[in-house]
């Protein structure tokens, strides 16, 4: 919490400038360039002992990357995206160069020319999937192994405490971007701009409360995605998590879509919300949040009952409070296509009186 009662005077100022003066280490960097070649030469398999003149220190993450962002990263080199620079210290004692942050990028390069790494989910480069180093023309080999990174090297006057304090501030400075922001400045087209326009209809809205500071990283657009995605692909296992949220908005950018039948759809699901649901989305009245697997689960299961019956009118509604639908709705797991499935069969059978009233529980056993 900010302290607003704190006084400036000339005295405080001047101490700012001393602690500042007196924290402040005069970095000295070099700036360097390596093609993959020669980074690999010198990484090697990344241990002192095992001859690298370029290694990982034990305080680094391990090699924590999934096979996707792997591929990922190789085809950004395929590509010629620009990659940030990878920061390192030279040891006092050995000369060798440790790396402070790049590590999941180096190692990344390693797995793909020396460990056998297939790529795979390749979007751009869709050729490429299922290839793996040796597969590729000894020409683009060698292409490959010119292509360059940059080095900031920080000179041997930094202390491992220096080096770990770099570490943390690289890794914990900012705020990840969240699977709505990156989706808007990835995929951002027509379809995205129809998610940004339902997502402020003031009906939404009053039945989705959320936070200033979810509505501002994207969540109101995560949640109607999630709904016209979900309602649409239905069961599709193949599909899981953010890949379909992704490849939906693609499709819909690049084929179009009905935007009339597709906002008639997210109206009447919201309207009947209004009417069933005295709590809207969220789990009780003043509620100031609405948990994304709770969402799915109402919006896509009202959408499918409706689907099966358009002039529906629930026969009880305290399914609500069930044990078993707090059992569906407890644990996250939205990108898990199985309990998805589950939980918003669960809405739509008892909406239907699939599941009769007496066939569920209430209050804690």
């Amino acid at each position: 919490m900010i302290n607003t009662n704190i006084k400036i005077t000339i005295d405080s100022i001047a101490e700012v400038e001393k602690q500042i003066k007196e924290n402040s280490i005069p970095y000295d960097y070099d700036t360097k360039e390596y093609p993959i070649e020669v980074l690999l030469y010198k990484f090697k398999t990344g241990a002192i002992k095992d001859g690298a003149s370029i290694y990982i220190p034990n305080y680094q993450r391990n090699f924590v990357w999934n096979e996707y962002e792997r591929s990922r990263f190789v085809e950004s080199l395929f590509l010629g995206v620009p990659i940030q620079p990878i920061f390192a210290a030279i040891d006092d004692k050995t000369g060798y160069i440790e790396i402070i942050d790049g590590s999941q990028r180096i190692r990344t390069i390693d797995a793909f020319v020396n460990h056998g790494l297939v790529l795979q989910d390749l979007k751009k480069l869709t050729t490429l999937n299922g290839f793996t180093y040796p597969n590729l023309d000894p020409s683009r080999q060698n292409k490959f192994q010119t292509i360059s990174l940059r080095f900031q090297i920080i000179t041997d006057k930094a202390t491992e405490e220096i080096k770990q304090d770099i570490f943390y501030r690289l890794n914990t400075s900012g705020r990840k971007a969240s699977p709505a922001e990156v989706r808007k400045g990835s995929f951002g087209g027509n379809f995205y701009d129809f998610i940004t326009d339902c997502s402020k209809i003031e009906l939404f809205r009053k039945l989705t409360p959320l936070s200033k500071d979810k509505i501002a990283r994207g969540d109101e657009q995560e949640l109607v995605l999630r709904f016209f995605t979900y309602s649409e692909i239905g069961e599709d296992s193949k599909l899981k998590g953010q890949k379909a949220l992704d490849k939906y908005v693609q499709e819909k950018n690049v084929y179009g879509f009905d935007k009339d039948s597709l906002q008639n759809n997210f109206l009447t699901m919201l309207k009947f919300v209004e009417k069933y649901l005295p709590n809207g989305f969220s789990k009780t009245l003043n509620s100031d949040s609405t948990p994304r697997v709770r969402f799915e689960a109402i919006s896509v299961g009202v959408f499918l009952a409706l689907q099966y019956d358009s002039t529906l009118k629930p026969t009880y509604m305290d399914w609500l409070t069930s044990n078993e639908f707090e059992s569906e709705v407890a644990s996250d797991g939205s990108n898990n296509s199985g309990r998805l499935t589950k939980r918003v069969n669960f809405v739509r059978d008892c909406l239907l009186n699939r599941i009769k009233k007496d066939q569920l529980t209430y209050g804690k056993s």
